[in-house]
C-alpha cells in the first residue's frame, strides 16, 4: 500500500538546505562513485524530491551523463519510511518522466551497498557486469624506457579536449568520461601524463591519492593506437614515479584486454567488486 502523504517532485535551488540535511543525518544512502558530491547535481534535469506533508524525507539524482545514460548519482531517505515503498513511489515519478523526455536514456547504477542492489533487482534493474579492484605494490622501482613510437609528457589543461576524443574512442558511449568530468579528475589528480605522437595525443592516464596510495582512475588508448604498447607504458611510466607505494585500479570484469594489462604489470585482484545494473530501454 503507497503512503498517500509521499509526494514526488523536481528538486529546485531552495532544497539544498533540506537535501543537505538529509544527506547528513541519515543512514540509508546511495552515492554514486563520483567526481562531484551530491548536492553539486542539484539544478540539473532528473533530480527528485519525496515530500512527507511538506518536507523532504527521500531525495533520487539521476542526471544525464555522458549523453544518454542517467547514473543515479544519489538515492536516500529518512529510516522512518519503508525502503521498497519510497523507492518505488520517486521511481516511478523519475521513470515516468525519463521516459516522457529521453526515451532512449539508459538508468544505470554501481552497487556499493546490498540493500540498494535488491531495490533495484526488485523494480527490473539488471546485472550488466560487475567492477573490479586490483592493487600492485611495488618491490623496487619500476624501470621505464621510452619508446621510439610515441612520446609521454605530462598532462596539460590545453590537452582536454583531446583527451575527451580518446577516452569516448576507447571506451564507447556507455563508460567515456566527459569534458566536465575529465577536467574535474585532472584537478584532483596527483599523476596525470599523456602519449603523443606525431598525429597528437593517442593515450592518457590520470591518477589520484588517496590514504593508501595512489589510484589509476583512468587510462585510455585511442583505438588506432592499440596495440602499439600505449597503454603498457603509459602505466609503466605511473608505476616508476609512484615507487613503492600501493597503486590501485578498477576495471571491467569482462574486459580482457584491461585485465590481461593489468596482469602483466603486476597487479592482482583483491576480492571487491562492484556490480553495474541498468534498467532495460524500451
Amino acid at each position: 500500500m503507497i503512503h498517500v502523504g509521499l509526494q514526488p517532485r523536481p528538486v529546485t535551488a531552495e532544497d539544498h538546505h533540506q537535501i543537505s540535511n538529509l544527506l547528513f543525518n541519515e543512514a540509508n544512502i546511495h552515492r554514486h562513485l563520483d567526481w562531484r558530491t551530491p548536492l553539486e547535481w542539484i539544478g540539473t534535469p532528473n533530480f527528485w524530491a519525496l515530500e512527507e506533508y511538506g518536507r523532504i524525507v527521500a531525495t533520487l539524482a539521476c542526471p544525464e551523463d555522458p549523453s544518454q545514460v542517467a547514473w543515479i548519482r544519489l538515492f536516500g531517505y529518512q529510516p522512518h519510511l519503508s525502503a521498497y515503498e519510497t523507492w518505488s513511489v520517486i521511481w516511478e515519478a523519475a521513470h515516468r518522466d525519463i521516459c516522457i523526455t529521453s526515451p532512449q536514456m539508459q538508468v544505470a547504477a554501481i552497487i556499493t551497498k546490498q540493500w540498494f542492489q535488491n531495490l533495484l533487482i526488485a523494480s527490473g534493474f539488471e546485472i550488466k557486469q560487475n567492477i573490479v579492484l586490483l592493487e600492485s605494490v611495488n618491490e623496487k622501482t619500476v624501470p621505464f624506457s621510452e619508446s621510439q613510437d610515441f612520446r609521454i609528457r605530462n598532462m596539460r589543461r590545453a590537452d582536454l579536449p583531446s583527451i575527451v576524443s580518446v577516452d569516448l574512442d576507447a571506451f564507447g558511449a556507455f563508460w567515456h568520461n566527459t569534458k566536465d568530468t575529465l577536467e574535474r579528475v585532472f584537478g584532483q589528480s596527483v599523476y596525470a601524463t599523456v602519449a603523443e605522437d606525431d598525429s597528437g595525443v593517442i593515450g592518457y592516464q590520470i591518477s589520484t591519492g588517496n590514504l593508501r596510495g595512489v589510484h589509476l582512475a583512468r587510462l585510455a588508448v585511442r583505438e588506432r593506437a592499440q596495440g602499439r604498447g600505449v597503454g603498457f607504458a603509459l602505466a609503466r611510466h605511473l608505476m616508476q614515479q609512484v615507487g613503492m607505494r600501493r597503486l590501485s585500479v578498477n576495471t571491467q570484469d569482462d574486459n580482457r584486454a584491461s585485465l590481461s594489462l593489468y596482469k602483466k604489470l603486476g597487479f592482482i585482484r583483491i576480492g571487491e567488486y562492484f556490480p553495474v545494473l541498468i534498467y532495460p530501454t524500451s
